[in-house]
């Protein structure tokens, strides 16, 4: 197998993320038709077909698997290998990969990339938005450096630190505003706008209104992608919604809604970051969620 390629296990492993032969051909700036190639003499090289394909898809054999699996620690290795040599080196330049969760990303983001490109003379700063899943994946497969999640992730390849724990607010109309905040109990009565499916946040929200597992749902619920559009919803008299501390001044500035804050024990949530064991920068991901610890604090 010497005549396998460090590009060949990348176009390799983009094929089995994208699933398709366009997609991952653009995510490798190649011409399909140079990935295809590369492919088959991956195949060639290894003497066993690693995708059945027909005329609407791909899907990978099982040996393919396998190849997957070992394929993503081979790359993992020399990311942190890349790591390691960044690390030795020292000077001023370096690239972080950070992965931010949707309900963190559009009021940390701002004041995050502006204190650490100050803090780093140099930093190459790339920041991916998605949901805790994929960030997570993404970190374990060395596509990310750290991410910022809502804790605990219990993963047990990646170091957790926590950077800061903030309450959830009742959002409600503001012709509202004066009345009793409702408990837990009322609010399963209430029309509860939540994010969609897949939002560690609409979990968290769930799982104060509802004290136990079996107990029932909230009666109404109407899902959105953002909160900005559950604050919209809510400002047009749709229902009543939970939002993060954080998102307050971004998400009310200009809308007709009331904040209001639960009684105790109130609703919260804790949210870190997180990087792998394995990682030869975890001592310099420490000193710098110590400084966005810091940072949110002095917001």
């Amino acid at each position: 197998m010497s005549n396998l390629t460090l590009k060949q296990f990348r176009y390799f492993e983009a094929l089995t993320q994208h699933g398709h032969f366009g997609r991952a051909s653009e995510a490798c700036a190649i011409t399909q038709p140079a990935l295809s190639m590369q492919i088959k003499a991956m195949e060639e090289e290894l003497g066993a077909a690693l995708f059945e394909r027909n005329s609407r898809e791909i899907r990978l054999t099982s040996f393919g698997a396998e190849v997957a699996l070992r394929t993503r620690s081979i790359l993992q290795a020399l990311d942190d290998l890349d790591g390691y040599a960044r690390a030795s080196r020292g000077g001023s330049t370096w690239r972080l990969r950070i992965g931010v969760i949707p309900t963190v990303a559009p009021y940390l983001l701002p004041s995050l990339v502006s204190d650490l490109t100050r803090l780093h003379e140099g930093l190459d700063l790339h920041v991916r938005e998605t949901l805790t899943p994929k960030l997570v994946q993404e970190l374990n497969e060395g596509r990310l450096d750290m991410a910022i999640v809502a804790l605990p992730v219990s993963e047990p390849t990646l170091t957790e630190m926590v950077l800061f724990t903030e309450d959830f607010v009742f959002v409600r109309p503001r012709k509202d505003e004066g009345k009793p905040v409702p408990s837990r109990e009322a609010l399963r009565e209430m029309r509860l706008l939540l994010l969609e499916e897949g939002h560690c946040f609409r979990e968290q929200a769930l799982a104060f209104c509802n004290k136990n597992v079996n107990a029932a749902k909230p009666r109404d619920l109407l899902d959105a992608s953002s909160l900005s559009t559950l604050v919209q919803m809510v400002e047009a008299g749709l229902g009543v919604t939970l939002i993060p501390e954080l998102a307050i001044p971004l998400e009310t500035r200009s809308a007709a809604v009331s904040i209001a804050q639960f009684a105790e024990p109130r609703p919260t949530r804790t949210i870190g970051m997180v990087w792998r064991k394995s990682s030869p920068l975890a001592a310099r991901f420490t000193e710098i969620a110590d400084f966005v610890g810091k940072s949110v604090a002095a917001l």
